[in-house]
C-alpha cells in the first residue's frame, strides 16, 4: 500500500506536489461534535509557511486552507474532513536546469529508481511543501487534544553547534513564535540566528535539533509491542523531510549509564511503550538542507559528472519552519492513541 496515509483510527491521507496546482488531504476518524476554530488552524499553517521567518526561503505562499467536507456550523461531523491548499508562488522555471540532473543529497535518483519517472520541479511530492498538509491535520488533532487538557510544544533546541541548555520546563514556550529561530531562549537564539545568516552568506546550509515537550498526557497511551508510543512517535518524526535522528528522554546517553543511575531518571514519558503520566520529551535531528548555492559535483541521468550551482529560493536551515511540523505529527500520533485507548478495555 503506498505510504500516503498516516495513523490507525485518526488517519491523515495527503496528496499533491510542490509545483502542482494544489496540495491537500483527507482526515478521517475525527470524532463528531468537536468545535473547530478555523483561525487556530490557519495560525498553525502561518507558522510553517514559506516567508514565515526572515531566516528561511523567499518563496511566498499564503497557504490558505479551504475545507471541502466534514464540517457543519463550526463542528466536525464524524465524516472525512477534506481540505485544499493552493500553490500560488511556484516558479517551475527555476528548476528547468535540473530536468536531467540528480541533485546531491536529494531523493532524485532514488525516486527515479523506484518509479521510473520523477518530477524535477522541486522534488515533486518528496518536497517539504507536502508537510503543510500534515500541519492542517495536526492542527485539528491539537484541538481534540486541548479538549483533553494535553499541551504539545516544540522549539528549536540547537542550530549547528549552538544549543540552549535551559531545561524545557523553564522556558517560556509562548515566546517561540515571536522569535525568528523559534527558540524561546533569547541568548541562544541570537547566536543561532547569526550562524544561519553566516552560512546563508557563504552559500551553505546548517542543520539542527527540534525538541518537543508534551504536558498533560494521561497514563496508558501506547501499545506494549509493535505500536509502542515512542515507536509511533519515532516513525512520525523520521517521516518528516530532512530528519536524521530521534531520541526519547536522554536517548543515546543512556547507553553509557548503569541501571542503578538510569532508573532514577525520567524515562522521557513512557515505560514499556506506554505513557506513564509524566511530561513526554523527545528530540529530532535535522540535516543541513541539501540545496545550497555553493558549487557541487552532481551526475546527470546519463551518468555524466557536472558542476551544479543551485538556483531558486531555499532555506539555509530548516529547523525554524520544522517546529510546527514536529508539533503537528506529535498531535496526530497522540490523537490516534487516545482513540485507540478508548477501545483497550471493557
Amino acid at each position: 500500500m503506498p505510504g500516503n496515509t498516516f495513523g490507525t483510527l485518526f488517519r491523515l491521507t495527503t496528496f499533491g506536489e510542490s509545483h502542482g496546482p494544489a496540495i491537500g488531504g483527507v482526515l478521517d476518524g475525527c470524532p463528531a461534535g468537536l468545535p473547530l476554530d478555523m483561525a487556530l488552524v490557519q495560525a498553525e499553517l502561518d507558522r510553517r509557511r514559506p516567508g514565515s521567518t526572515p531566516l528561511g526561503t523567499a518563496r511566498e505562499e499564503g497557504d490558505l486552507v479551504e475545507f471541502l467536507s466534514g464540517l457543519f456550523e463550526g463542528r466536525t461531523q464524524g465524516t472525512p474532513i477534506g481540505f485544499l491548499i493552493r500553490n500560488k508562488d511556484a516558479r517551475s522555471s527555476d528548476y528547468e536546469h535540473l530536468r536531467d540532473v540528480y541533485r546531491p543529497g536529494h531523493a532524485d535518483q532514488t525516486w527515479q529508481a523506484k518509479y521510473g519517472t520523477r518530477d524535477h520541479r522541486g522534488g515533486g511530492r518528496s518536497s517539504a511543501r507536502e508537510t503543510a498538509c500534515r500541519v492542517v491535520g495536526g492542527a485539528i488533532a491539537r484541538q481534540f487534544l486541548t479538549a483533553q487538557g494535553i499541551d504539545v510544544s516544540a522549539y528549536v533546541m540547537q542550530v549547528g553547534v549552538i544549543r540552549t541548555d535551559v531545561p524545557a520546563g523553564q522556558l517560556r514556550m509562548e515566546q517561540r513564535w515571536s522569535d525568528p529561530v523559534r527558540c524561546p531562549d533569547p541568548v541562544a537564539s541570537a547566536r543561532m540566528a547569526a550562524l544561519i545568516e553566516e552560512v546563508r552568506a557563504e552559500g551553505d546550509s546548517v542543520g539542527g535539533v527540534v525538541a518537543c515537550r508534551v504536558n498533560g498526557l494521561p497514563q496508558g497511551l501506547g501499545e506494549p509491542v509493535f505500536d509502542r508510543l515512542e515507536a509511533d512517535l519515532a516513525k512520525a518524526m523520521l517521516g518528516i523531510n530532512a530528519t536524521r535522528g530521534f531520541q526519547l528522554g536522554i536517548g543515546f546517553s543512556a547507553a553509557a549509564m548503569r541501571g542503578s543511575a538510569h532508573n532514577l531518571l525520567s524515562q522521557g514519558g513512557t515505560l514499556g511503550g506506554i505513557s506513564d503520566g509524566t511530561p513526554l520529551f523527545f528530540e529530532v535531528a535535522f540535516k543541513p538542507p541539501s540545496t545550497i548555492a555553493k558549487a557541487q559535483r552532481a551526475k546527470t541521468t546519463s551518468g555524466e559528472e557536472v558542476t551544479l550551482e543551485a538556483k531558486g529560493r531555499h532555506d539555509p536551515c530548516v529547523v525554524p519552519r520544522a517546529v510546527p511540523v514536529v508539533e503537528a505529527m506529535t498531535c496526530l500520533v497522540l490523537a490516534d492513541h487516545l482513540l485507540r485507548q478508548r477501545i483497550a478495555r471493557a
